[in-house]
């Protein structure tokens, strides 16, 4: 439902002719007569592999939007995820069949179609803001998985032309919309700690990218694996960067820089953006970046913001707060509070009470986001910016570039924020990104 659009009647029927489809019968799950058909969204999907069908799957059920067609450049999944949409959709059909979801190899083709209002975008990182540019452009609104970019500059010109096309993007960190995870930070913004000057933040596995240096493979059938490259220098086929048919595990791409950022870009998008949330630092960030005393470790770095707090970068998975009266530790599903050494709450049932029992009366309170997907959903509806907004999914990955930057040019960097550039003669310009291989640009 594009807010210069509307989702009628009418349309759905063409669309359904557009898909190929024989005239079918509306079920009320997809057209109940009580619900207005301008409130329905219509989406594509671009990206089918484990995270992008977790999505989709995630996104069927609603019956305030409707999965109008998939992308992917593998055949395999792109038909496998096509008859996801249609299997489920069939069910409540009264023939028993539904034909309405499109499958296209390039998603240029989804794009150009005037009937989709919003895309989800689950690429690989190397892809993210080429895509999510075309598709503002287009005048879609966006839901684009973290790392939000592959690059700081790559992170700008998203933010950029979202706002001049005011378009809605947000950023698959959902840990904003986990409840542990907003407690944790409301208490450390309200002083419930104390002065908090150090965190430690662990993203699992310590690795950094390397470049692809992977042997050749026969080239995948069904896979158009020149598209899947894209902007990427080119390089012969691997199964470990596109695995065989539908993905059963977490794909390995995202170890190679030329496609993702390690495991610093993809834990990272979520703790380091919390602590960006605890801090304040939705439009800023640190300001330097320190190696540890082994210039070849791959864990150990720490970076300071501008109030001398600093993170460390530590083994391990979670993220704990020392503030000098207490401290919290917080991961998924995981909460402990200690007010001086005293253990005062653990994996709480709710936080309501406890933030009554530890907040001020007039504390700050933070962006309350119950379900990540329907808070972008809602901001379609009303034009207002979700819980992790194209700034702060920008913001929050420029962090974690950062990090990936001095660990591989194994030297500590100075960040200016407000202007996006390397401070005090550190870092490289070129570390920003920018470089495409034709024809692909940034525009």
């Amino acid at each position: 439902m594009n807010s210069s659009r509307s989702f009628t009647r009418r349309n759905f029927v063409k669309l359904a002719a557009f898909a190929g489809a024989a005239p079918f019968i509306l079920p009320s799950r997809l057209w109940a007569a009580e619900t207005k058909p301008a409130g329905r969204i219509a989406l594509g999907f671009i990206g089918q592999g484990m995270q992008g069908r977790g999505l989709l799957k995630n996104f069927i059920p609603r019956d305030d939007v409707q999965v109008l067609a998939v992308c992917d450049v593998d055949t395999t999944r792109r038909e496998s995820a096509q008859q996801i949409v249609e299997t489920e959709y069939a069910k409540e059909m009264t023939a028993g069949t539904y034909k309405g979801c499109a499958a296209y190899n390039d998603f240029r083709e989804l794009l150009a179609r005037p009937d989709i209002d919003a895309v989800v975008i689950a690429t690989p990182d190397h892809w993210h803001a080429l895509i999510a540019i075309a598709a503002v452009n287009a005048g879609k609104d966006v839901y684009c998985e973290k790392p939000m970019a592959h690059t700081i500059l790559e992170g700008r010109a998203m933010v950029q032309a979202v706002r001049a096309k005011k378009r809605i993007l947000q950023v698959g960190s959902m840990q904003r919309s986990m409840s542990e995870f907003r407690a944790a930070c409301e208490l450390v913004r309200n002083g419930a700690l104390g002065k908090v000057m150090k965190v430690e933040v662990g993203v699992g596995s310590p690795t950094v990218p390397v470049p692809c240096d992977l042997p050749e493979e026969p080239l995948e059938p069904g896979l158009d694996w020149d598209l899947w490259q894209g902007p990427a220098a080119a390089r012969p086929y691997n199964s470990i960067l596109s695995p065989r048919g539908v993905p059963k595990h977490w794909v390995m791409w995202r170890k190679y820089r030329e496609y993702g950022g390690g495991w610093i870009c993809d834990w990272g998008a979520h703790h380091f953006d919390i602590v960006q949330w605890a801090f304040g630092a939705d439009t800023g960030g640190p300001v330097e970046f320190i190696l540890p005393a082994d210039k070849a470790a791959t864990v150990g770095a720490r970076f300071r913001y501008a109030t001398g707090a600093e993170v460390v970068h530590v083994p391990s998975n979670g993220i704990t707060f020392f503030g000098d009266q207490g401290k919290i530790y917080v991961n998924r599903g995981k909460f402990k509070l200690w007010l001086g050494d005293r253990l005062i709450a653990e994996n709480p049932d709710g936080y309501t009470k406890l933030l009554q029992e530890h907040l001020p009366a007039n504390a700050v309170r933070l962006y309350n986001s119950k379900n990540h997907l329907g808070d972008w959903l809602d901001s379609i509806r009303s034009r207002k910016p979700p819980i992790c907004d194209v700034e702060t999914g920008h913001r929050s990955a420029t962090v974690c570039s950062l990090l990936n930057l001095a660990y591989i040019g194994g030297r500590p960097v100075k960040w200016n924020p407000a202007q996006e550039k390397f401070a005090g003669g550190t870092g490289d310009a070129k570390w920003l990104g920018g470089e495409f291989r034709a024809p692909w640009k940034l525009a």
